[in-house]
Parts: structure tokens; C-alpha cells; sequence
């Protein structure tokens, strides 16, 4: 599995495993930890969470799946906006900490931008860390002039979470391009799409068809196909954690490039930053 290193030199694979949806239906939990389960036996061992998914259920599903492996995982999970207060914060994570069953938590994320203001978050994350209740923090679903907005912080945050793929490359214009120049990795979440849309286009059939792969892993090798991105897809079954498990390993040509460029090109100009 190929790796990615943070500002700070932590190390972890460049494939997670996202959680959204899970956590819902109590009677999905105990298939929900299984797929879980096996990521970690596959290499996956990023596992994203939040507060908001299932309010807290998905995170209680967490639990379950890395109990007796937590020393396996890199524990990430985000906080709503509303708690991202110097007050609410430390609340917040304590809730997120008791439902994961640890004691830290190692990447923790502002989820979306509110009416909290970021200086004031920045503050609370900083005291997080010195307690030693998270190990770094990093945002979500913020925007190059929001990443500036972080001022002399800018260094400690680990990482933006962004919607990308195909169908979503706004992001490409001017947030990509300014995460690397700080050396800052980006996850993409959503890297498949939602509905299915993505994955029935002709463009990735086609490419799909020339590696003997399916259009899921196309979407998602092609979210991978430069240095800087974390991709955290959600599998659904067994079967579909084992093709996002083994997209490391597909290369696409610049052929299949240029094919996919053509059916989704890239950003021309600055585009509103998309979110789910």
C-alpha cells in the first residue's frame, strides 16, 4: 500500500476507509464492523469518521470494528461547526473520545465552516492537542482563502477534507495546487460520486474495459494518480472494500487520462468549492 506523510512526519496509506451512512440501522452494525474489520486485515487502516454521521452512531461503529487493533489505526473524525467553539470544542471531542472507546483521538477535523470564527477553533484545537486528547487538527470543506484565513496556524493543519472527484474537480484551479505548495495532503471524499452516475459513464466503461477492472476502481485510481491526495471511499460489502484494496495498484495511462479529461475537464477559471 503506498503511503503519504503529514507535515508533522506521521506516515499512513494513501487509501482509507470513509464511514458515512454507517451506523443508521442497528441491524447493518454488526455487517457495517465487519467491512471494517477486514480493511484494516487489507491495509486500510485510516479509518474517517464524524460526529454528524449517524450523530455519533457511525462512530460507535468505529469503536467496534478497531476494538483490541486501535494501535493498527489512524483515527480521524470531525466536529460539527456549531461545536467548534473554545467552550463547545472540548465537549465535542470528549463525546467523540467516549464513543470511539479511546483515550486520543489522531486526527481532528472542523467538518464545514459556521459562525464560530476559525481563530477561535484554531484555539480550541491547540488546547486539545497540549492535553493530549487529539494528536493534530486540520479542517473540511474550506476553501483556499479560508486555509489563508488560518494565518501563522497554517502549518499545524494537517490536512483539508474536500469533496473531489470527476464530477467535482473545482478544486483543481486553485486549492490542489495551493495545498501542495504547503506540503499539506488533501482527502478527497465522495472520490466515486453518489448515485451511481459517475460509474455508468462511457468514458470510464471504456477505460475500465482496457485494464479488466471496474468503473468504481477507474474513479478512484484516477483520485490517485497524483502525489498529495488521501481518498477515502466507503465500501458497502466485502466484495467492494476488496476493489478499493487493491486500486494502488492500478496505473492509468496517459490515454485513459486524456479519454476521462474529455468526458470531465478540469477547471478553467475559480469555481464555488462543492460540498455533500
Amino acid at each position: 500500500m503506498n503511503r503519504i506523510t503529514l507535515p508533522d512526519g506521521a506516515s499512513l496509506p494513501v487509501l482509507g476507509q470513509g464511514t458515512w451512512k454507517m451506523g443508521e440501522r442497528g441491524a447493518d452494525r454488526a455487517a457495517e464492523t465487519r467491512v471494517l474489520r477486514l480493511g484494516l486485515d487489507l491495509g486500510l487502516t485510516l479509518i474517517d469518521t464524524a460526529e454528524m454521521y449517524a450523530e455519533g452512531g457511525a462512530e460507535e461503529v468505529v469503536a467496534e470494528a478497531v476494538a483490541g487493533r486501535r494501535d493498527e489505526v489512524f483515527l480521524v473524525t470531525k466536529a460539527y461547526p456549531q461545536n467548534a467553539s473554545r467552550t463547545r470544542l472540548p465537549q465535542a471531542c470528549e463525546r467523540s473520545l467516549k464513543r470511539l472507546r479511546t483515550d486520543v483521538i489522531d486526527l481532528y477535523l472542523l467538518h464545514w465552516r459556521g459562525a464560530v470564527p476559525l481563530a477561535e477553533t484554531v484555539e480550541a484545537m491547540r488546547r486539545l492537542v497540549a492535553e493530549g486528547k487529539i494528536r493534530r487538527w486540520g479542517v473540511s470543506n474550506l476553501d483556499m482563502s479560508d486555509l489563508e484565513e488560518l494565518g501563522e496556524a497554517l502549518p499545524e493543519c494537517a490536512t483539508d477534507q474536500v469533496l473531489y472527484n470527476l464530477e467535482a474537480r473545482g478544486v483543481e484551479f486553485d486549492l490542489l495546487p495551493y495545498a501542495a505548495r504547503l506540503m499539506m495532503p488533501v482527502m478527497a471524499y465522495s472520490p466515486i460520486g453518489q448515485g451511481g452516475s459517475l460509474l455508468r459513464h462511457p468514458a470510464l466503461r471504456r477505460v475500465a474495459a482496457r485494464h479488466g477492472i471496474s468503473t468504481a476502481q477507474v474513479a478512484l485510481a484516477w483520485t490517485l494518480r497524483n502525489d498529495g491526495i488521501i481518498s477515502i471511499p466507503k465500501a458497502a460489502d466485502e466484495a467492494h472494500l476488496r476493489e478499493n484494496a487493491d486500486v494502488w495498484k492500478v496505473v492509468l495511462t496517459p490515454e485513459d487520462l486524456a479519454e476521462l479529461d474529455g468526458a470531465f475537464p478540469p477547471p478553467k477559471r475559480k469555481q464555488p468549492l462543492e460540498m455533500l
